[in-house]
């Protein structure tokens, strides 16, 4: 469906105080910059900065909700032949290869990498979306095999994935770090991933989250 005028209009403001933000964030550091200096940056209003991102630190993570839907739509467009856990690995091959927006290795993600680890406010925001993340996968993959959300199984199947995928992120900066080799670090992130997805298979035998349907 086409987006009218408004809507794109209000999208390219958006993507403007991000990207302003952004870039003072890791000039300066996340904890040394003002609203105002940022919406001095993207030469929009304070309260227009707030109307689009109600918290300083959303700006910084302004790509969380677009990468949820993404992992949300492998698990609900689903191939019924493909287990949940499969198509979460198979979501994460995708997303460094066919997708490089959240899964990529470059100067810039690894100062995005540093700017986390210098501030205590960003590093609590990066553990709170992963708990909130957590959650969201638990009733997706509850959902995608006709469980209720509470169901045990799925809690530790989601709390797994998101470990390997946490693993995945850290092993795969360091290498890119060490080395500035983004294809190496991308096959880091990838081997982690194809690990993790097998001891998750191994622990979660015998429930639908490690089988595809029969039907």
């Amino acid at each position: 469906m086409p987006i009218d005028r408004r809507t794109r209009k209000r999208l390219v403001t958006r993507q403007a105080i991000s990207d302003a933000a952004t870039l003072l964030f890791i000039e300066r550091g996340f904890d040394n910059v003002t609203v105002d200096e940022i919406a001095e940056a993207a030469d929009v209003g304070r309260m227009t900065v707030f109307n689009h991102f109600p918290r300083k630190e959303d700006m910084f993570f302004d790509r969380d909700e677009e990468g949820r839907e993404k992992l949300l739509d492998a698990l609900r467009q689903r191939d019924t032949n493909v287990a949940p856990i499969e198509a979460i690995r198979r979501f994460a091959h995708r997303a460094a290869t066919e997708d490089p927006i959240y899964i990529v290795f470059f100067p810039g993600s690894q100062s995005f990498v540093e700017t986390i680890e210098k501030s205590p406010t960003l590093i609590a925001r990066a553990r709170a979306i992963r708990d909130e993340l957590a959650q969201t996968v638990t009733v997706a993959l509850a959902e995608s095999v006709g469980r209720e959300p509470t169901d045990p199984d799925a809690h530790l199947a989601a709390n797994l994935v998101l470990a390997s995928w946490t693993v995945a992120f850290i092993q795969a900066h360091r290498v890119y770090q060490e080395s500035q080799d983004a294809e190496k670090a991308k096959s880091i992130f990838l081997s982690v991933i194809d690990k993790g997805t097998r001891g998750i298979e191994a622990a979660m035998a015998g429930t639908p989250y490690a089988q595809a349907s029969l039907s």
